[in-house]
């Protein structure tokens, strides 16, 4: 063979590896949606992933005004508990990011996360995600995707898990179950949010578009939208039109049609979507046997001022490790998990927790309803008031967690300008001289003379009472979350009533425990058989137990049974795991630690 042939040869044979199939390349693209609008997108495959190789993919958009993160390696935020697209990546998940509807460079009208177009968009960027060549799949059409994001990002989660069978698990952040309860609470618009709100959302809805690489887009908001913040500029009141629009909007009635594992991760200090919209979400998907898990953190919308601790990240990647990787060996921990205003994390079986030791207080009083109080504060922070009725919280005897929403009843009679207000119902921490999670809540009052007695519950909240505290309920005549206060009237108060929501976290049992025994102080020889326990309703088809990572005959007969044998484990802690199979086809999970010690001599 002649050199200058085996020259040639030898050329060819050394730019073949330069010819090799790259890793998985990251990549922008604009998807068309059910009505032909541009949504502006970026796809992150998993890292390390190889050509050939396939991950589950987590779809992620953005929180109100702002646009989809750009960045491979971006970190979580866990002031408002979104998680970052590194992290995401780097636990092996592809990653797909998109401008929503209306923001960035994506085209369309901002509608609110409406099921009918941003709830479509989301159906149509999972239609995408088939057809990629780094996305699992688990059937035709079908990728295996999850979806987690913050604010805005968490509402289209809940929709469109709604909507879309073939969402396998999400984990919403910061999210809101009605936006009738969030911004216009009780008949009166949380117009210090609104004002904000809108000031964000309008640039980028606007103008980015302009410089969309596929082309110029002219995004724009809801023309509600607008009507909204003209009315509550001028009276504080929302009208039908607008009352309409933001019943219509957002998750909702489409809880309810949720099937999939969810996570939903509040925070304690939001003032715009308040731990009670958390709670109305957790409760209708635990009756409907979901799979579902409430973390709660100081942070959200808002100020933290009280401490956090990270809590979100560690809650979010073991969850989708579990329901979307599908690892049946994850412990995703405690249903209930809560950062409290001491800053410390606690955790309970279920929620609401078991009723703990009675904390009422009673109280009388006047409040003024002025402008002047309103100009107290932060536009998201309500702040102790400088007047009205103060009704001091008894002291406790020991520590006492209070978790969820107070309930207030009010007997009065008032009198003023027009012919009904609001007076704002807030529980105040007089050591730390903040409001507790900075949480003010309007309360109706009729204007007319006559004695009244209302009732409401209050936003929810995370305390931990100890002898050596001092809370006040208190009722003001304004809060800055709403807004300045229009009319002038005087409130006479003979009986103010608040009933704290104490709880009972050990003694919080689990509705769908499958039949574990409570742990006892040292296990290292004991034995036990476990008869396992079907969910109301339901019935038990199978089941698997592990003691750590080994696994434990089950027995069939009358019932299924399994032998649990601690005996001689060495001094530390075994976790025992049920995962059972309903003949409704639904999947139910128990864990529980037991502590061993050295066995005696």
């Amino acid at each position: 063979m002649r050199r200058s042939t085996i020259r040639a040869i030898a050329a060819v044979a050394a730019a073949l590896p330069a010819l090799a199939p790259a890793g998985a390349q990251a990549r922008d693209q604009a998807v068309r949606s059910f009505d032909g609008t541009t949504l502006s997108t970026s796809f992150f495959p998993a890292a390390g992933l190889k050509p050939g190789e396939r991950a589950p993919t987590v779809l992620q958009t953005h929180g109100w005004g702002l646009t989809r993160t750009t960045n491979p390696d971006a970190t979580s935020n866990e002031d408002v508990g979104s998680v970052g697209v590194g992290v995401l990546r780097r636990a092996g998940y592809n990653v797909l990011t998109w401008d929503s509807r209306g923001f960035g460079q994506s085209g369309g009208t901002v509608t609110v996360d409406a099921p009918e177009f941003e709830g479509r968009d989301v159906m149509a960027l999972v239609d995408w995600v088939a057809q990629q060549p780094e996305a699992l799949l688990d059937g035709d059409g079908d990728p295996r995707v999850g979806m987690q994001g913050p604010s805005y990002a968490g509402g289209i989660e809940l929709v469109a898990a709604g909507l879309d069978p073939r969402i396998d698990v999400i984990a919403p952040d910061i999210a809101w179950h009605s936006l009738t309860t969030a911004l216009n609470r009780d008949g009166l618009a949380k117009f210090g949010w609104g004002a904000a709100l809108l000031a964000v959302g309008t640039p980028t809805s606007l103008g980015l578009g302009l410089f969309s690489p596929y082309g110029p887009e002219t995004g724009t908001l809801a023309p509600q939208l607008i009507r909204a913040a003209v009315d509550g500029a001028a009276t504080g009141r929302f009208s039908p039109e607008v009352d309409a629009f933001l019943e219509s909007r957002g998750p909702k009635d489409l809880v309810r049609r949720i099937r999939v594992p969810t996570l939903l991760t509040q925070g304690t200090a939001d003032t715009l979507f308040t731990p009670s919209e958390a709670m109305r979400n957790y409760e209708i998907l635990r009756d409907a046997r979901v799979p579902v898990k409430m973390v709660w953190f100081c942070g959200g919308h808002g100020v933290c001022l009280t401490g956090n601790v990270p809590s979100v990240e560690r809650a979010v990647l073991p969850w989708l490790a579990r329901w979307l990787r599908r690892d049946a060996s994850v412990d995703t921990g405690p249903r209930f998990e809560w950062v409290a205003d001491d800053g410390q994390r606690r955790s309970a079986a279920d929620f609401p927790l078991a009723a703990g030791p009675p904390l009422a207080a009673e109280g009388a009083g006047t409040v003024a309803i002025t402008p002047v109080e309103t100009l107290n504060g932060l536009v998201v922070v309500a702040r102790p008031g400088l007047q009205g009725v103060r009704v001091p919280i008894p002291a406790v005897r020991e520590e006492t967690d209070v978790v969820g929403e107070p309930e207030v009843t009010v007997t009065y009679r008032a009198t003023g300008l027009g012919t009904d207000d609001h007076v704002f119902g807030q529980l105040v921490d007089e050591v730390r001289g903040v409001v507790v999670g900075n949480q003010s809540t309007p309360i109706p009052v009729l204007l007319d003379g006559q004695e009244h007695t209302v009732t409401r519950r209050l936003e929810g909240v995370a305390m931990r009472v100890t002898p050596g505290s001092r809370y006040r309920f208190e009722l003001v005549g304004g809060s800055n979350l709403y807004g300045i206060t229009r009319g002038t009237a005087v409130v006479s108060v003979s009986r103010a009533r608040v009933t704290l929501p104490t709880g009972d976290a050990a003694a919080t049992v689990d509705r769908d425990a499958l039949g574990l025994p409570p742990a006892t102080r040292c296990v290292s020889r004991r034995q036990f058989t476990i008869r396992l326990s079907a969910p109301r309703g339901q019935r038990l088809r199978s089941a698997t137990v592990f003691v750590g990572t080994r696994r434990v005959r089950v027995v069939r007969g009358r019932r299924l049974t399994a032998r649990i044998d601690l005996r001689g484990l060495p001094k530390g802690t075994v976790r025992v795991k049920i995962v059972a199979r309903t003949t409704a086809g639904r999947t139910v999970e128990q864990v529980r630690r037991y502590r061993t010690c050295a066995p005696r001599r």
